[in-house]
């Protein structure tokens, strides 16, 4: 009998990190494969990228509506607790053998919480891993916790899922998801992206993604923005802010600039393609998304990561920190414009996806007691 491998995802860029591993379970004769979307997905605020999903070959078996317009803290819980009761649903009708959850989102959280008293086993991906200014870095290690199974990106961080008491059995060091992507993907030439994104030809490319801090008040938005108005020689191409409280702020004020910049652009989700293909046509990424620290070096492109919503992660040579003021954010730019150093890769070889699936061979995935392993 197949084994039901059930994947939950909530936003544009974990899918776009996970495709390859669902084309993997779709594909292997000894696995069923489901999906659960949710989030983001769903929401024609972001631009309903469920039917990238869709477009891509795969069946949703379920979707789960849980987000309200409003981005305070308050609209968060309530979503969490939208989750919960469409999670629990989902589960009853699709009995899954184990599911796959990628990460740290709040949506992730109720997943997991959702399957832990279902007794229905977890595989965690990007355990171990810190990022001190958002609450995302309580919530991963709260994921870990509620996990059978751990995929981590790299030695460091499988060490610290054991530091958190997981056996060392179960813990599997497969690098990152998301660099298969950045070294194996076709990507579309230069030209193709400039005319796919109507840019002008004159001027080279800054992306830019910026999300909330959720640990704290600290939001940079607007000094970041001071900053881009002097890089009007530039297209700048922006991603939208994800669902936390106050993206949709950030979003608001992203809106605004661009109706006063020339050859500036907010998208709703570039999808993976057009997004890996910018980056790799681009001078520098700016703001402070983890795929700027992970998937961006693989392209050969710096990243000015903004303030400390990514601090404590693991980041290579090109990934340059800066603090959220404006003479610090512009010292970064500066930089990463002249950056010419050699570019370090250590978040695997692109193999991550393929390793998973052997692993998933040789485990049994039935509940499992869990103890606490003590170093």
């Amino acid at each position: 009998m197949k084994r039901k491998i059930c994947i939950i995802t909530g936003t544009r860029a974990e899918y776009g990190l996970l495709s390859n591993l669902m084309k993997l379970i779709q594909e292997d004769c000894e696995f069923e494969l489901q999906i659960i979307a949710t989030g983001m997905h769903l929401s024609s605020e972001f631009g309903l990228t469920y039917k990238q999903i869709e477009s891509d070959g795969f069946q949703i078996n379920e979707k789960v509506e849980m987000l309200l317009s409003a981005d305070t803290s308050t609209a968060v819980v309530k979503s969490m607790g939208l989750a919960t009761i469409g999670f629990a649903d989902a589960y009853e009708r699709l009995s899954p053998d184990l599911i796959f959850i990628l990460g740290d989102r709040f949506e992730m959280l109720a997943a997991a919480q959702t399957a832990l008293i279902m007794q229905i086993p977890i595989a965690h991906i990007h355990g171990g891993e810190c990022t001190f200014g958002a609450y995302d870095d309580a919530i991963r290690h709260s994921i870990t916790k509620m996990a059978t199974w751990h995929f981590t990106s790299t030695e460091g961080h499988k060490k610290r899922v054991i530091q958190l008491g997981e056996y060392p059995e179960r813990v599997f060091n497969v690098g990152a998801l998301g660099v298969e992507h950045a070294i194996y993907l076709p990507l579309l030439t230069k030209n193709e992206i400039y005319e796919e994104l109507n840019l002008n030809k004159d001027k080279e490319i800054l992306l830019i993604t910026y999300h909330p801090e959720t640990n704290g008040e600290v939001n940079s938005i607007h000094e970041l923005l001071t900053v881009l108005h002097k890089y009007n020689d530039y297209n700048l191409i922006f991603t939208k802010s994800n669902a936390d409280n106050g993206g949709r702020y950030i979003n608001s004020e992203i809106e605004k600039f661009i109706q006063q910049v020339k050859d500036a652009e907010l998208y709703d989700s570039l999808g993976q393609l057009r997004y890996l293909s910018v980056v790799k046509c681009a001078t520098a990424v700016i703001g402070n998304s983890s795929s700027a620290l992970i998937e961006v070096p693989y392209l050969q492109t710096p990243t000015v990561n903004i303030g400390n919503r990514q601090a404590g992660r693991e980041r290579p040579n090109s990934v340059i920190d800066c603090a959220d003021d404006k003479v610090s954010i512009q010292n970064a730019i500066e930089y990463a414009l002249h950056f010419n150093n050699e570019y370090e890769r250590i978040f695997g070889d692109g193999n991550t996806a393929k390793q998973i699936i052997k692993i998933l061979k040789s485990i049994t995935i039935y509940p499992i007691q869990k103890g606490f392993y003590n170093l």
